[in-house]
Parts: C-alpha cells; structure tokens; sequence
C-alpha cells in the first residue's frame, strides 16, 4: 500500500476529518436520492386519536399556495421553519398533530386530534383545520376521517352502511379495519381501526396506508368520468372512419381521393386531440391502481367470516372502471393507427393519380415542344429567304452603282450570280447561331 492509500485509509486527508464530498465532486441530485428513501415517514398515531386526511389536485401554482400558507403558519406561530425544498413536513398546534404533503399533482394535509369520545365519529374537525384550509386554491379528491381505539367492540360495524361493509384484519392481525367508503353527512370517508398491541409507530403506518389506499383509489378512479364523456365521440369516429373506408373501395379519380384523404386527416386531427385529453389521465389511473394494490399489500389483509376485506371490495368494483379506461385508451391508439393506415393507402392512390397527370401532362409538353420546334424551323427558312432576299437587292443596288460609274458590270447579272451566293452564305450563319443555341441550351 503507497503512502497516500494509507492516509486515505486512516480517514485523515490533510489532517483534516476525511469527507467523501471533498475528494470526488457530488452529483447534483445526490441529496434528493438519498432523502427519498426517508420521505414521507409514518407518523405515530397513539390511541384513542381521530385522524382527518384531505387530498386536493394542486398544479404548480397551487402547490406553490399551499407551500406558502404553511410557511406563513409556522412563521406566525412562531414554530421552526420547514427546510428549503422539502415535499413534506408535520408539526404540532395546540395539541393538533399537523402534516402536509406535496405530491405530483396534488397535496395532502393531515390533522390528528386525541379522541376521548365514546362515539368513534363523534364532533367535528377542530377549528385549525378550517382555518389552514379555508382559501386554499385546489379541488377535493379525498376526505378522510379516521379513528384509531384500543379494543374491539362487538357493535362496532353497526356504524357503516351493512351493504357496503367491508373489513379487514391488517398488520398480522394485530388490528381491525373497518369501513363502508361511503361518505357521511360531512363528507368524509369514515374508516375504524381497532386493536389491542399496536405501538403509535404501528399505528400510524397502519393509518397512513389507509389513507393512501383511498386516496389513490380516489386519483384512480378519476378516468372513469373522463372515458365515459369521450366514449361517445370514440364511438361517432370508429362509424365515421368505417364510412370513409368503404367510399375509398368504390372511390376514383384524383378529386374523389382528395375529398377521402381530407375526412381522414380532420378524423385524424380529433383522434390526436382525445389521445391528449386522456392519455395522461388513463396513465395515470394504471399507476395510482399499481400503488393501491401495493399499499393493499403492505396492510397484509386477512379476511373475516363478517364481511369482504377493504382490497377484495375496491378489486371487485374498480377493476370494472380500470379495464373501461384501458380498453378506451386501446380503442383511441387502434383507431390512430387504423387512421395512419388508411390515410397512407389514400396518399398512394392520391400519387398514382398525380404520377398519371403529370405524365399526360408531360406527354402534352412534348407534343408542344415538337410544333414548336417545327414552327421554328418554318420560320427560320422564312428568315433566310427573307434576309436573302434583303442582301441581294443591296447587292443588286451595288452593282447598279457599279455600272453607272463606269465599271464592266451587268447589274442584272451580278444580281443573279449573287442570289444562290448569298443564301448559302445566310443559311451557314443562320445554322450556325442555332447550332450556338443548342449547345449553351445542353449547358
């Protein structure tokens, strides 16, 4: 071992306590990997306790609000701030334990109060929980209203609707899970875990899985009234592009392909824009249904001879809903690739046809170009006689000239003599000027 690897060894660098981010440079979302694996712990719940659990969607700016409002609170309460970027933070005021989550698309506020009740649901949220809340930007998805109590009564079911009932030993069987997931007069979601050994730590993994379930369930769920407004239009399209196909079998002609090729693309321009409206939602219902099964998972649900378990009566009355928005967004992504399709066939008929114009319209073109070269060649014969005709009679005028001023010339004659001269002559410069043209035209 060199030296340096023995002082590097001995956790000494320099003298100084060897720190790792002093030797190599860290990654820049080094931090937020290693705090993911601490984010959002369980919160320890003691009993007797009522705990009330609110989930609103927030976009960014809403998140922000929230954001802004707790640090508002904690600063006029004179109670520690939350560390920068955090996503999540609980607190306590005037004997409320307080929790707030940021989440992708929504945020979470939880408030948990003892509970010295005899009645499990009995009173109200207290007023801190109408004070923070109240103004806040953001839609309810979930209210929950949860009571965590030691012992198992016998009549304790007597409180939720017996049609719906369901319950579930969770957590090894050390506690019992009871609700019927219908709202009350309140507006909550009323669930009642009793036990007998739970340790608050327990007890709040226990209560927040609950609360998760439902709240996820609630996310989930959310693509159903989306699929069932889009159904229709999905349905208007599939008859639609039915229709266009069937014209394109008895359809001809380069117009008629057109008119097809245009119904296709203002087909394909809807389809397009329902596969924006509903894709990220029916994505997003798979995942949240992925987390409520594993969340179903970590309660470790056992069953009772008294009612169906929490996770068999969500599975039996959301795998419906689930398997209506993944068949919706399966039809949406069949009829685009039917559309690309049958919009490729039409643009290839569409191109045969254009192919045969153009060549007809080629043919025409050379037809042209040959009257063309053929009137050419007329008028340049017309030109030689013509320019021919113009030189001789200078010719001509020359040797009158000639002949009056003295010179042995016969006018007449050397007019004569002059005439196949002068149209050869004209002739060679006329094919000569075109064999010029015809070479810098190859050029």
């Amino acid at each position: 071992m060199t030296g340096s690897q023995g002082r590097r060894g001995s956790g000494k660098v320099g003298g100084d306590p060897f720190m790792v981010e002093r030797v190599f440079p860290a990654h820049e979302d080094r931090a937020i990997v290693l705090s993911e694996l601490h984010a959002r712990p369980f919160q320890p719940v003691a009993s007797p306790r009522q705990v009330f659990h609110f989930a609103l969607m927030t976009d960014s700016a809403g998140a922000e609000a929230h954001r802004a409002a707790l640090e508002r609170l904690l600063k006029l309460r004179g109670l520690p701030p939350m560390p920068q970027g955090a996503r999540h933070h609980r607190f306590s005021l005037a004997g409320t334990e307080i929790r707030w989550e940021a989440h992708a698309e929504f945020t979470t506020w939880g408030f948990s109060v003892a509970d010295g009740k005899g009645d499990p649901f009995a009173g109200s949220p207290p007023p801190d929980v109408r004070e923070i809340l109240e103004g806040l930007p953001g839609e309810l998805v979930a209210a929950v209203r949860t009571t965590l109590r030691h012992g198992r009564k016998p009549n304790s079911d007597r409180v939720f609707d017996a049609e719906s009932l369901c319950i579930s030993l969770v957590d090894n069987g050390r506690a019992r899970a009871l609700t019927d997931l219908k709202p009350d007069t309140a507006g909550f979601i009323r669930i009642l875990v009793e036990h007998d050994t739970l340790t608050p730590q327990s007890a709040g993994a226990v209560v927040q899985r609950l609360h998760e379930v439902e709240t996820y369930r609630c996310l989930a769920l959310l693509g159903l009234p989306l699929a069932h407004r889009v159904a229709g239009r999905v349905r208007e399209i599939e008859q639609a592009l039915a229709d266009v196909t069937s014209r394109m079998r008895s359809a001809s002609g380069l117009e008629a392909n057109r008119a097809l090729l245009e119904d296709l693309a203002r087909l394909a321009t809807e389809v397009e824009a329902l596969s924006s409206l509903t894709s990220y939602r029916f994505s997003a219902a798979a995942a949240y249904t992925r987390l409520v099964d594993a969340r179903l998972r970590a309660l470790d649900e056992a069953a009772t001879p008294d009612a169906p378990t929490i996770g068999a009566f969500l599975a039996r009355r959301m795998a419906p809903a689930m398997r209506t928005c993944e068949s919706l967004g399966a039809r949406i992504d069949d009829l685009s690739a039917k559309l690309s399709r049958a919009a490729n066939l039409l643009r290839a008929r569409v191109d045969v046809e254009l192919e045969s114009q153009n060549r007809d319209l080629l043919g025409a073109m050379n037809r042209r170009a040959r009257q063309q070269l053929r009137l050419q060649q007329t008028v340049e014969g017309l030109s030689v006689a013509a320019v021919s005709y113009y030189v001789v009679g200078l010719v001509g005028y020359l040797a009158k000239g000639g002949e009056k001023a003295g010179f042995a010339l016969n006018a007449t004659l050397a007019t004569a003599l002059a005439v196949p001269v002068v149209l050869a002559i004209v002739w060679l410069i006329v094919r000569s000027i075109r064999a010029h043209h015809s070479d810098t035209d190859g050029e």
